[in-house]
């Protein structure tokens, strides 16, 4: 599509993969950012598809390789996956769970080249941490491999997922990355897509506890400036503007899932009517040059009023694709998050009044 504001087709290279090894998991978080519809074991790359996914990421020009699932230590593979990636010249990070690890298993994946691990925590008490994980004894285990990840001295980032049940335990969060060595926290309010979406009612916190978890963030991070860098990720439902999702569909990384379907977000399977090549077909450089479903909301040439003309346009790039379909049933509509959106005030309102309403129980994710 030709239009005087479009951008070009080609982005370059994408920055990073992130690397959906399986969909299995011990934890069942009613946030999960992985599908409904979960594919299971036997729908997964085998061992050498995989290997091949990361010899033509580096041939495309990228560097990182982000291990995710689920659960990525469910396979048992993942120490030959890793010294692959790191042979074929990635900088590894593992994105995981940690309950299905120990020290032995550990030091195995830091041998076969490991660069940096990013931990989950659920909440800093053990009672509700297990709660929302749907795992008795889940946060023991993290603590476990936190400390031993502090030992080894290896990259290490937390990744605290917040929302209604946790927010107000923040402050103790940082002080545990603090005191693990954290180089980095990542404070992610819950994006609802997916089993998130399906929890919404249950999750979404008040408009006032995020301007309290804003300045509390704020401020720590200044405070500890060079000792633990902060990534801060906030709900659409109370923004002015929308977040530039992903740096832009299809412009800085891509996805691989379990089954090798290659996505330009992790929820990119929620908008009906795009189909999605897999790496079993054609190579990464292909579908990230021509694939239909990448090309489809590149740039700014698919957009309608108001973004079409707004001078954000090259800034949030639209904003969430996936969010518009799943309020108004077209991918091309406006974010409601953005306050242009006739659905803005609709959106406001539904993080109000649920987040005003007394929690429902978890619809823990599961198969």
């Amino acid at each position: 599509m030709s239009d005087e504001h479009a951008s070009p087709a080609d982005p370059g290279p994408p920055s990073a993969l992130l690397a959906e090894l399986t969909h299995r998991c011990p934890l069942r978080c009613p946030y999960c950012s992985n599908p409904l519809e979960l594919e299971r074991r036997s729908g997964e790359l085998a061992t050498a598809d995989w290997m091949r996914v990361f010899d033509e990421a580096v041939a495309l020009g990228i560097r990182h390789v982000h291990l995710s699932g689920g659960e990525p230590t469910a396979r048992g593979d993942i120490a030959e996956l890793i010294a692959h990636a790191r042979t074929a010249g990635l900088y590894t990070n593992l994105i995981t769970s940690g309950v299905l690890m120990n020290e032995g298993r550990l030091d195995g994946l830091i041998d076969a080249g490991l660069d940096h691990l990013q931990l989950s925590i659920q909440d800093i008490d053990a009672e509700g941490a297990d709660r929302i994980a749907g795992l008795e004894g889940a946060h023991v285990r993290k603590l476990e491999l936190a400390r031993q990840v502090k030992q080894r001295g290896i990259g290490f980032t937390v990744n605290a997922v917040i929302h209604r049940h946790n927010i107000h335990n923040l402050e103790r969060m940082i002080d545990f990355a603090v005191e693990m060595d954290a180089g980095r926290l990542e404070v992610a309010h819950v994006q609802y897509y997916g089993w998130a979406l399906k929890n919404r009612a249950a999750l979404i916190p008040t408009r006032a506890a995020l301007d309290e978890t804003t300045r509390i963030v704020s401020e720590a991070a200044e405070r500890l400036k060079g000792r633990l860098a902060f990534d801060y990720v906030v709900p659409d439902y109370y923004a002015r503007y929308p977040k530039p999702c992903m740096g832009g569909w299809a412009r800085t990384g891509l996805n691989v899932t379990p089954s090798g379907k290659v996505l330009p977000c992790h929820a990119a399977e929620t908008i009906a009517g795009l189909d999605f090549d897999n790496v079993r077909d054609r190579s990464l450089a292909e579908i990230w040059s021509s694939s239909p479903a990448f090309l489809a909301f590149r740039g700014t040439g698919w957009m309608e009023e108001p973004c079409r003309n707004c001078e954000r346009r090259e800034v949030d790039w639209g904003g969430c694709r996936c969010q518009a379909f799943a309020f108004t049933g077209r991918a091309t509509a406006t974010d409601p998050a953005c306050s242009l959106s006739a659905l803005h005030a609709e959106m406001v309102e539904i993080a109000e009044r649920e987040s005003a309403a007394t929690s429902p129980d978890f619809a823990y994710r599961q198969f």
